[in-house]
């Protein structure tokens, strides 16, 4: 009787085996969606997008793309910029038009005070190597806004009041000298007094 009391096996834990079961849940994890990345790049050619980046920068093609401009009234932008900072204002406003797809060639940069660097260096060559560049019409032309009864009108005019007078008439000239844009940067008081005069 013994030998049998000596035969009882404790049972074997084996019942944790069941404990496997979470496995299972990673399995169900798989329903997870998995991304498609087919048609993700088809949208990336598209070249519209770019554009409007820059609200300002929108406004200048769309002004030049119109055929009639030299016959209508161009748009008028103003930067407010004190006499000082009119020029590195200016140099801003053509860089941003340069930056948007504006062929050099269609800007003409106008200041009221000191000459635009560029046209005292190239004025040292003389009058008429200056007056050349102008008529080649390759690049933006600098000149200065009371002599410029000479410059051909251009599809987008910078009108820099860096000092001098920046008064009706200066600005009559510089709207006469633009087909599509004017961009006046100067300061707003003044600028807007000679505005509402009727410029």
């Amino acid at each position: 009787m013994s030998a049998h009391a000596s035969h009882p096996r404790p049972e074997e834990p084996q019942i944790h085996e069941s404990a496997q079961g979470p496995r299972v849940t990673p399995a169900a994890s798989r329903s997870a969606q998995t991304p498609r990345p087919v048609p993700g790049p088809r949208p990336a050619p598209r070249p519209a997008p770019p554009a409007p980046r820059k609200p300002q920068a929108a406004r200048v093609p769309a002004a030049a793309t119109a055929p009639s401009v030299s016959a209508s009234v161009p748009q008028v932008q103003l930067i407010p910029a004190s006499a000082e900072g009119a020029l590195d204002a200016a140099e801003e406003a053509v860089d941003l038009l340069l930056d948007t797809g504006r062929a050099p060639g269609d800007i003409l940069v106008l200041t009221t005070g000191d000459p635009h660097p560029w046209a005292a260096h190239e004025l040292s060559f003389g009058e008429a190597a200056y007056w050349a560049l102008h008529d080649a019409g390759d690049d933006v032309f600098y000149a200065d806004a009371a002599q410029v009864q000479r410059a051909a009108g251009r599809p987008v005019v910078v009108f820099a009041a860096n000092g001098g007078p920046a008064d009706a008439a200066a600005l009559q000239v510089a709207r006469a000298r633009a087909g599509a844009l004017l961009i006046v940067c100067g300061e707003p008081q003044q600028i807007n007094s000679v505005l509402g005069a009727g410029v």
